[in-house]
Order: structure tokens, then sequence, then C-alpha cells
């Protein structure tokens, strides 16, 4: 068991830390989306009823393009507090000029709403923001789909066999979670890796265990194909009924939209008390007219969204789908509802994130761990003045490069949102490409020198980058910390704060590597080195 947990924990574990500091980062995506479209700071903080969003975004839509054969309404929540509208321009009418090709898609427009006064804001700068850290962190992004997620899946298996071996290994593990004993090389590590393990251990099970499930068809399509055996199609028929129905065609006669706020007050005492998400108008001002309402994740556990369907012009309830799910449906929702979190309260997503944070300090310690241990075999070449083998410098590089390299990449990531021109074109690939350049970079570097001067002056660069996310904030946009703590945006307040914070734990880590080292007593003199942080 202890070899199986020591191979499966470091063959996997610098696409783990990768995967785990993402999905930690996942917790948060909409506050760190809200935080990289500055443009959209200069909203109400004051959020009104759901009635009254719908009321105002109508009336936007109903002056922007009435003739619009498809509105969408996304309503502001505490964690994306603006309303926003999408439209489809309406087709050209006849007689109008057509020598030009015809777009190969239907044009869309959009814009963001104060919630409070119905306004348009300015026009948000284009950002993949959090949902780059979620999309990151199950496909690897620039890998083709299938070949990053059968990644993912394989480095979860090898985690959950990890986790699984590593409690089987540790006999005393909960009293070692009291335990911590510095400077003592390998011990130190030891202690650190099984504190970081056992904070969060429940977590860690938790979320390895269902990340594997949300994506089991990939590995395990046996069951599916036995029990279903009109194909796949029938499985997604059974367990996700939810789905829009294909709108009527226009009857080309023009009638008033009924008021869509009973329609929401009905949607919120159907779902006892849910909010509404979004709502979709198709053939707004016509005879045909249908309204749309999806509920809001977050209300329980199970990540549903059930749909009302309403008459746009009498206001009569027309049908209601996913209020109640199949077995395999229900148990597919509480399972992917549990990996995600959305039904988190505030303290609750608080203490997700801290276990996620726990979950890299885990992994990090897990690696640095096994090459403090494989350096004790050199120790006689070492103190001859010789070099380590191939190996264990390989494994060193890449610790180096994914345990510092990660966090200067997301905050590289953080400062390109600030910094390129709000205007220049394939903006999102911009950032992206930025995160994966600082990643590369430190990763090119560690594999290059991989010493002990490399991890502190790699961590000294995350925490520099990270501690002045919040300054080029500053310098760059109104929304500066002094202004959000003031005003009480804590979303926005808190990405700065906690940018700054890692940061902070950054540099005092850099510094404590830093530090003259003591000369080594003869008991200890195995278990030191120059190259890893003992």
């Amino acid at each position: 068991m202890a070899w199986l947990h020591t191979w499966t924990g470091l063959l996997a574990g610098w696409i783990l830390f990768l995967i785990f500091a993402a999905g930690t980062a996942s917790y948060y995506k909409d506050e760190i989306t809200f935080w990289m479209k500055p443009e959209l700071h200069n909203a109400s903080r004051e959020l009104p009823t759901d009635a009254v969003s719908t009321e105002r975004a109508i009336a936007f839509l109903q002056q922007r393009a009435p003739a619009s054969p498809r509105w969408t309404i996304t309503l502001p929540s505490a964690r994306e507090p603006v309303t926003a509208v999408t439209w489809t321009a309406p087709a050209a009418k006849p007689g109008a000029d057509t020598t030009a090709a015809p777009p190969r898609r239907a044009r869309t427009e959009s814009a963001h709403l104060d919630p409070a006064t119905g306004q348009p804001l300015a026009t948000p700068r284009a950002t993949r923001g959090g949902e780059f850290f979620y999309r990151l962190h199950f496909d690897l992004h620039y890998l083709p789909q299938p070949w990053g997620r059968w990644i993912v899946v394989i480095c979860a298996m090898f985690m959950l066999v990890a986790i699984v071996s590593g409690v089987i290994t540790h006999r005393r593990i909960f009293a070692d979670f009291f335990t911590f004993r510095p400077k003592k090389g390998q011990r130190s590590w030891l202690d650190a890796h099984n504190a970081a393990a056992v904070f969060a251990l429940p977590f860690h099970l938790m979320i390895t265990y269902t990340g594997l499930v949300t994506v089991m068809f990939i590995y395990l399509p046996w069951g599916q194909q036995a029990v279903y055996k009109g194909g796949i199609d029938n499985f997604f028929a059974e367990v996700f009924p939810v789905s829009s129905p294909r709108p009527p065609k226009p009857a080309g006669l023009p009638t008033s939209l009924a008021p869509l706020a009973p329609m929401v007050t009905q949607a919120h005492e159907r779902w006892h008390g849910s909010a509404v998400n979004q709502l979709i108008v198709n053939n707004p001002n016509d005879a045909k007219a249908t309204v749309g309402l999806q509920r809001r994740e977050g209300r329980d556990m199970a990540s549903t969204q059930p749909t009302m369907l309403f008459d746009g012009v009498t206001g009569k309830l027309l049908s209601t789908k996913g209020d109640t799910l199949c077995v395999a449906g229900e148990t597919r929702s509480v399972t992917y509802g549990l990996h995600l979190g959305r039904f988190a309260n505030p303290l609750l997503r608080f203490f997700f994130f801290l276990s996620g944070l726990a979950g890299c300090l885990m992994v990090a310690t897990g690696l640095v761990m096994w090459a403090v241990k494989e350096r004790q075999t050199y120790a006689k070449t070492l103190a001859r003045g010789g070099r380590v083998g191939f190996g264990l410098r390989l494994v060193d590089g890449l610790n180096i490069g994914a345990v510092c390299g990660v966090p200067i990449a997301i905050a590289v990531y953080f400062w390109a949102n600030r910094l390129l021109p709000v205007t220049m074109s394939a903006r999102p690939d911009a950032e992206i490409a930025w995160f994966f350049t600082g990643l590369g970079l430190s990763m090119a570097a560690a594999l290059a020198w991989p010493t002990r001067r490399m991890w502190q002056w790699q961590l000294f660069a995350g925490g520099v980058l990270f501690a002045g996310v919040p300054v080029v904030n500053a310098l760059t946009t109104s929304s500066h910390l002094g202004r959000s703590l003031m005003n009480g945006w804590g979303s926005l307040a808190g990405v700065d704060l906690t940018c700054l914070g890692l940061g902070v734990a950054l540099t005092v880590s850099a510094a404590w590597l830093g530090r003259k080292k003591q000369k080594p007593s003869a008991k200890h003199a195995r278990n030191t080195s120059s190259e890893v942080p003992a």
C-alpha cells in the first residue's frame, strides 16, 4: 500500500495540482468573472426582486429590439449582480438590400443592465473570466476534448487510489494530524502532508469520487449500453428531461405581450421560493409568443433547473418540465451538484475553497516529500561533490514548475485581464495564452535549473505577481480595494484580498527558503539538501 500510494501520487501529481488549483478557483468563478469585467462595477449594489428586474429588462428590450424573434433575459443574483439580455436580430424584410452574403448564423446582440434602474451599462471587455478555470480543470483547454478528459479521468482514478491507500498506510493518521516537527527534513514534510490530507479528507474523497461519477460514461459505458437498448439518445432523454421546446412559428399578427411579473411570481410559488435564472421569450409582440422560465441552481443539493412554459399573450401556463426526475437522473443530479457546490451558502463555499487549497497543499507536499526521501540515496555522492541522477533532477524540475508555475500562471492571467487593450480582437484567447505562457516559462526555467534557489525565485515571483493584482487593479480601474470595501462589494473585495493573501503567503515562503541554513548535525546530515527545501 505504501508503494501504491507513493507511485499513484507521484505519477499524476503534477497534473493533479493543476486540476485542484483550477477547480478550487472555480468555486468562485462567478465572482472572478464579475471582477474581470470592471465596466459592470458601476451597477447598483441593491438588487430588486426578480419581478422588478424582469419588468425593467422587458422595457429595455421593447425599446431596443421590439421586432426581434427571440429575447433572453438572465436575472441578477448576489454572485452575478447585473441583468444580462440578448436578442436575435430580425431577418431582412422583403425589398431590403440582400446583395451581401447572408451570415451563416443568426446575429445576436447583447447588453448588461443595471438591475435597479434598467439602464444599460458600459459594454464589458471580452474575457472568459472564471469560466476558464472551470473548463480547464476537466478538459485541460488546448487538448482535444476526448484526450483532455481522458487524462483528467486517469489522474482522478490515481487520486482516488492514492487517497484510499494513504488512509490504509497511515494507521495513526488522525493522531499525526496534531503532530508537526519542524526542521526535521523528510519527517517535517510527512507531517505537513498528513495535516493537509486529514484536514479535508472527507472533501478530498467526495470531490474525487463525484468527479469520476460525473464523467463515468467516458470510461464505463457498458451499463448504459446494456440498460438503454435504444442507444445513448434514450438515456439522455430520460436523465436530462429539461430541454427548450422548439419555438412556434410566428403568426405575423402584432399582439401585446402579457406582463411577465405574474409568471415570475407563479414560478416562485411552484419552486418553493427558488429564484428564476433565465427567461426566454420567443416571438415577442406576436400572437404566437411564448415565455419560458428556468429555475436558478442552488436551492438544494441536486443540480437541476426545472422549466415552465407560458403563453406569451394570455399568460396561461402551458407545461412544466424537470420537477421530478427518474432515479438515474436524480442520482446524477445530486452527484453533480455535490461536485460543483452551487448549493453552498457563502460560509460553506468558503470552506470548500479552503479544502481545495488544502488539497493543493497535500499534492505539493507529497511531491516534494518523494524528492526529499529519494535524495537520501545520493547522500554520499553529494558529500563528494557529485550530482543526483536524471530521474530525481526531472522530478525536482517538474515539482518547481507545477507547484510554483500554476500560481504564477493564475496571477499572470489576472494581470493580462487588466493590461491587455480592451478593444483588441480575440481578447479572451490572448488572456489564456498569457496564462500558459507564464506556466511554460516557469516549467522551462525549473527543468533547466532545478535547485533550491529556483524554488525561492519562483515563489517570490508568484508572490509579487499575486500581491500586485490589487495594485494593478487600482491603477487601471476605479474598482480599487478601498472602494469595493467602502461600497460593500464583497465579491470584488474578496478577489483582491485573496490575491493579496496568496501573494503574502508565497513571498513569506520564498523568504523562508532564503534564510541562512544552520550547519547540519551528523544525525541529520543525510536528510538535508541544497536542492530541495527540507
